[in-house]
């Protein structure tokens, strides 16, 4: 008797041992995973940072190469010519344009010629909803 009654002491004992180390990891898990979700969270933001620094110095650095191709006095005469269609004194400029012009006029349709002149627009709209509905 006095062995089952040391046996289940020892069991007792050794439960609220485990439950006392089961508590302590709880409570340090409890505490822990804030900051640690924080940590991960400000990473990947810093992450993300980084990365649109890198694009904006890229983009700063091809406005900077731009800018050294605007100061120089042949590129602005070049661009000229070819945006805005500029010449030089004396020169002739020539546009070509594509060979075959629109030769189909534009007829009017069923629904326009039912539209009458002098009404305001909103009847017009309304009437021109109504006949296209009608084909």
């Amino acid at each position: 008797m006095a062995r089952r009654r040391k046996l289940s002491f020892t069991r007792r004992r050794s439960s609220n041992r485990l439950f006392a180390l089961l508590a302590v990891l709880f409570f340090l898990t409890l505490t822990l995973a804030p900051p640690i979700k924080h940590y991960f969270t400000q990473r990947a933001q810093i992450s993300a940072l980084n990365a649109q620094l890198n694009s904006d110095n890229k983009a700063l650095e091809a406005a900077r190469k731009e800018l050294l191709l605007w100061q120089d006095p042949e590129y602005v005469k070049s661009q000229a010519r070819e945006r805005l269609h500029f010449v030089l004194p004396g020169e002739r400029q020539y546009i070509v344009t594509e060979g075959n012009p629109s030769a189909t006029p534009t007829t009017p349709t069923k629904v326009a010629n039912s539209l009458t002149d002098g009404q305001p627009w909103y009847t017009r709209l309304i009437a021109s909803i109504s006949e296209a509905g009608k084909s």
